[in-house]
Parts: C-alpha cells; sequence; structure tokens
C-alpha cells in the first residue's frame, strides 16, 4: 500500500494535471462510464462537526475509492484547516487498498479545477471581469485556477467579513491583474463571471444583481439547507453540475426545485458540454449556473494523479498492509 502524507501534496500536482484529471471523471460520469455511490454526511454531536463518505468508481480509469473526512468549525484555533479529509484508493481488480493519501489540498485543488471546467466551457469568450464573493481558504484556490480560463483584466472581491482579502489579493498581484473589493451591487453589475465559495445558508447573490450574459459558478453549496444564490437567478438561468442528483438534493438548485422554480430534468451535466453531447452556452446573453456540488470521483480522480507523481518523485511511502 502507498502512502502519499498531506505535507507531500503541496507542489506535487500542476493546475493542467487537476484539470485534466476533474475534465475526464465529468466526461466519464456523462457517458455513465463513471458513478458516484451515494454520500453520507452527518454531524457527529461533537465539536459541531460534519463528518461523512463520497466514493465512487470509474470504469474508464479504474478508480476506486472513497474520501472520508468533513468540517471541523474549531480548528483554525488549533492550527488546523477547518476541513479535514483522507482519500483511499483500492484496487479494482483485487479490492485491495492500494493508496492512502492525505486530501486537504487535494480537495481545494479538485473544487477549484471544476470552476475552472465550468469556466472554459460555459463563461463568454469576452468575459474579462472576475467577481469572487468569499474570502475563505479556497478562495484563493479558486481565483488562480478561475483566472487561467480567460484574459480577465480586473477582480472585484466582496465578502461577509472584511480584511480576509490578503490571499486573494497575492494571487491577483502575482498574475497582474487588478484587484478591488467591492459591494455585491457593483460586482453583479460589472463581472462577466461570478465565483461563489463560501459556507452560506442564506442566499447572497440576488437574481436583479446579475446582468445578462454572466457566467455564475456556485462552488460552495455542499449540504441540504445551504445555499449561496437567490433561488430565482437558477430560474432564469441555464443550469450545469457534476451530478445531478446531488444538485437538487444538497447542491445550490436544491432550493429552486423544492420551490418548483426549476425543473430537475432540465439541470445538465457539464460532462455533456466536455463530450459535445450539449451545446452549452448558446448565447452572449444567456446566464449560465454552475452548481459545483463536489463529487467522490473528482476526489479519486486527483488522489490517482497525486499518487503516480508521488511515487515517481520519491515521495511516497510504500508499506505491506
Amino acid at each position: 500500500m502507498i502512502i502519499v502524507p498531506e505535507h507531500a501534496i503541496d507542489g506535487l500536482l500542476t493546475e493542467a494535471e487537476c484539470f485534466g484529471a476533474v475534465e475526464q471523471v465529468f466526461a466519464s460520469m456523462a457517458r455513465r462510464r463513471a458513478g458516484n455511490f451515494p454520500v453520507v454526511r452527518e454531524a457527529i454531536g461533537h465539536a459541531d462537526a460534519l463528518y461523512g463518505f463520497k466514493s465512487g468508481f470509474d470504469r474508464d480509469s479504474l478508480a476506486l475509492g472513497l474520501k472520508a473526512g468533513g468540517f471541523w468549525p474549531g480548528n483554525a484555533a488549533k492550527g488546523l484547516t477547518n476541513h479535514q479529509s483522507t482519500v483511499f484508493l483500492f484496487d479494482a481488480d483485487t479490492g485491495r487498498c492500494r493508496a492512502v493519501v492525505g486530501g486537504n489540498l487535494l480537495t481545494a485543488l479538485r473544487t477549484a479545477a471544476a470552476c475552472a471546467i465550468s469556466i472554459r466551457h460555459l463563461a463568454r469568450e469576452g468575459a474579462r471581469v472576475l467577481g469572487m464573493i468569499g474570502a475563505g481558504h479556497q478562495s484563493a484556490f479558486q481565483l488562480r485556477a478561475a483566472l487561467a480560463q480567460r484574459p480577465f483584466e480586473r477582480v472585484l472581491a466582496w465578502n461577509l467579513h472584511p480584511g480576509m482579502f490578503g490571499r486573494m489579493e497575492a494571487v491577483a498581484r502575482e498574475r497582474g491583474v487588478p484587484f478591488e473589493v467591492v459591494d455585491l451591487d457593483r460586482l453583479g453589475a460589472e463581472a462577466d463571471v461570478v465565483v461563489t465559495i463560501t459556507s452560506s445558508f442564506a442566499p447572497i447573490l440576488k437574481a436583479a444583481q446579475v446582468r445578462p450574459g454572466t457566467h455564475v459558478a456556485c462552488m460552495g453549496t455542499d449540504t441540504r439547507g445551504k445555499q449561496e444564490v437567490e433561488a430565482e437567478l437558477l430560474a432564469a438561468a441555464t443550469v450545469f453540475t457534476d451530478e445531478v442528483a446531488q444538485s437538487v438534493s444538497l447542491g445550490e438548485a436544491q432550493h429552486a426545485v423544492a420551490r418548483g422554480l426549476l425543473a430537475a430534468d432540465s439541470i445538465v451535466e457539464i460532462g455533456a458540454v466536455i463530450n459535445g453531447d450539449h451545446p452549452g452556452r448558446v448565447s452572449d446573453a444567456e446566464i449560465t449556473v454552475f452548481d459545483g456540488t463536489g463529487v467522490g470521483l473528482q476526489d479519486l480522480a486527483v488522489a490517482a494523479v497525486a499518487v503516480d507523481r508521488a511515487v515517481a518523485k520519491g515521495l511516497a511511502t510504500e508499506v505491506d498492509f
């Protein structure tokens, strides 16, 4: 069994490798060659923590496994990230455990890759202004990946708590893109692409704040009850997602579907766009929304690449298990 510890992940994978791994698995899902198993996610009644499992199998890559972990809101005070996870990969031919991989950084990388994929395939070609809502741990990863998809000329940002923009400012400075903190009205009025990456349980971005032609990537809603944007925004948009079943049950679309504003069968898997089976955006005036719920197969895809890279670079430990 191969062990790739958390500390070995930083710098191990390129953005392009993460993008390619996640794009491939989305394509396999849309062809019904890969599937995610039911998600387990529960409050454990201790430390206000949420704990669960995401798992699946990809018949194309033979990636089989699960990610275990969750959210511990008190971890920041202990010098730890609030999101904690570990990925377990199994040999699809024998069922033996093939690898154990630190999943914290991988989660951030695969989430950013999914957002980037949605921008690559759904944003207008002329998109030049990027709006970022949320300034937590994941925001810098999202910003870095998003900036690679279009020649953005400005970044506009908003966060509920001011004073948390240092990481995003550093990324924008590194990429040579002007960065400005603005209110939500201005962000919605000027942004061509909006990325939401929060843990909100109430809508932040309203439908009236979003102009025609905008692409909105909702990346923070992964639990029943969470909500980042107004349900009316999804009703006015063409909605895409990683997996429809998760989108309507625990993703951003859950509220619009529950209120009858959005039909579940109108939601399009991003893999269908990747495969050329759906045109994606059909006009410059169309609002597109990507509901990035986060599926287990994303974790398995990037973890498998991480194992290969770690072994090649001598950063992995192999044990008899």
